[in-house]
């Protein structure tokens, strides 16, 4: 019996077999602490398992297995200096290597993390899914603190640049306050945070808030589109937060010839102008 600690199940499982000098499909293991990736860098969890080698699971399986199981601890490496015969052993290895994962995937009991499960996905997922889904423990970490009765944080990819994170729940619009004011805080906190580590944009949705709130404004805009429409130029009223930038997205898709951007009074108020290029 073996104890081992690793950063992931993938190199816990390849220690103990490598340390009880077996394959990983001859272990007994007993898995004690999933790992954890953690919150900014705090509660991280590594792997810890116990390991055993079952001697009974060599007799159980045919010839061919044990063979397989020769295989599958033999690494596998392609240089430029290989022959055609080289890569094409390196082919069939690979391909045995496939065959013995599949029924290694097949034996683990059902209560146990499969090994090369989290490796296949992450290798499947674009980045920013990985973004989303690093992002997704994190926050959830986060409001588990808060005294607020909330949904697990949904959090999942909008667009190429843009991940959407959604509040539901019974206290959700709670989050929102009044006129807006902690959605505006928690969006500011999260987009600082995000934006800084990630390098990604967000789209932060409370109890559909910025839906109502792209609602609103998108009845607004249909005035000033007429004002546009009849004199060529027009300016909005006094917008603040996310309804300015729900305004200036519209207003650019709608008059992408024209000059459409934000200025700000003297009390730093906020307000959209819309004008042709020449008259700038």
């Amino acid at each position: 019996m073996i104890k081992i600690e690793a950063d992931t199940l993938e190199k816990a499982y390849a220690d103990a077999a490598a340390a009880l000098k077996c394959s990983v499909t001859q272990l007994d293991i007993e898995l004690i602490q999933a790992p954890r990736a953690g919150y900014l860098g705090m509660f991280k969890k590594t792997a810890i398992i116990v390991a055993t080698i079952n001697d009974t699971s060599l007799t159980k399986l045919p010839q061919e297995d044990k063979v397989l199981q020769k295989e599958e601890i033999q690494t596998i490496e392609v240089t430029e200096k290989e022959t055609p015969l080289a890569k094409e052993k390196t082919e069939e290895k690979e391909a045995i290597v496939s065959k013995v994962k599949s029924k290694i995937t097949n034996i683990i009991p059902k209560h146990m993390p499969n090994p090369f499960q989290h490796t296949q996905e992450k290798k499947e997922a674009s980045e920013i899914e990985k973004i989303a889904t690093q992002v997704a423990s994190e926050i959830n970490e986060l409001f588990d603190l808060t005294c607020f009765k909330i949904d697990t944080i949904v959090v999942k990819v909008y667009d190429d640049e843009t991940i959407l994170i959604e509040f539901t729940g019974e206290d959700a619009a709670l989050l929102i306050g009044k006129e807006g004011y902690r959605y505006k805080a928690i969006s500011y906190m999260l987009f600082n945070w995000i934006n800084s580590k990630y390098k990604v944009q967000l789209r932060l949705e409370i109890a559909e808030f910025l839906k109502n709130q792209e609602e609103s404004v998108t009845r607004y805009i249909e005035s000033i589109c007429e004002t546009i429409d009849n004199e060529g130029r027009a300016q909005t009223k006094i917008l603040d937060g996310v309804l300015i930038q729900i305004a200036l997205k519209e207003l650019r898709e709608r008059y992408p010839q024209k000059y459409v951007v934000i200025r700000s009074n003297p009390e730093g108020l906020k307000y959209i102008i819309i004008n042709d290029y020449h008259n700038n």
